[in-house]
């Protein structure tokens, strides 16, 4: 499936909510199981459907171990990162946890190349549907809260670089060349940002 990119206009709609029976039917299981194969090829940790053209309120996520095995110890601490199983959100509505807020760099398959600071929840609880339309709820700390709510503003029109810290904007190489071996603090202090 291609992924699109920042400027066509289905990533800035609201996307519609799905009924039990279209989320149980046989075409929306099979759009599912291509979202997956998607992100898995892109690769990336979450795809909301927007992201492929469908304005539904639908988006898959996943964090592989392989994803974080080059990740110092010391940055996954920083970013409560760790591996997320495979998993379906539809029709979510999420809750931001408390008032502590985290800022990393963050990418997005539909701005192919860049990234940006994006300040972010800490924890969240997300009330959401199933692959199965089973009802469920997500409580998630650091990376994974990041991931739910990148994902979940993509099903409302937004994107992180609605969010992000303007200063910060940059690409992914230089991301890996300037500031993969810096911390957070460090980067907002070098480019002038305030916490």
């Amino acid at each position: 499936m291609e992924i699109v990119q920042a400027g066509d206009p289905v990533l800035r709609k609201v996307a519609r909510p799905m009924s039990v029976d279209e989320i149980r039917s046989v075409s929306t299981q099979h759009l599912i199981e291509q979202m997956r194969d998607t992100m898995r090829a892109a690769p990336g940790v979450g795809l909301a459907a927007p992201q492929i053209g469908e304005s539904i309120q639908l988006a898959v996520i996943e964090d592989r171990s392989d994803y974080i095995k080059d990740i110092s110890s010391e940055q996954l601490s920083a970013r409560q990162r760790s591996p997320v199983d495979f998993h379906v959100i539809i029709n979510p509505k999420i809750y931001i946890a408390g008032e502590t807020t985290v800022d990393f760099f963050e990418g997005c398959l539909s701005v192919a190349g860049f990234a940006a600071l994006v300040r972010r929840g800490a924890s969240v609880r997300v009330e959401c549907l199933n692959e199965r339309a089973e009802p469920i709820t997500i409580t998630a700390q650091g990376w994974y809260a990041r991931i739910l709510q990148h994902e979940i503003d993509h099903l409302n029109g937004t994107l992180y670089i609605d969010r992000m810290r303007t200063r910060s904007f940059t690409t992914m190489e230089n991301v890996n060349l300037f500031w993969k071996s810096r911390t957070i603090e460090q980067v907002r202090e070098d480019l002038g940002i305030d916490s």
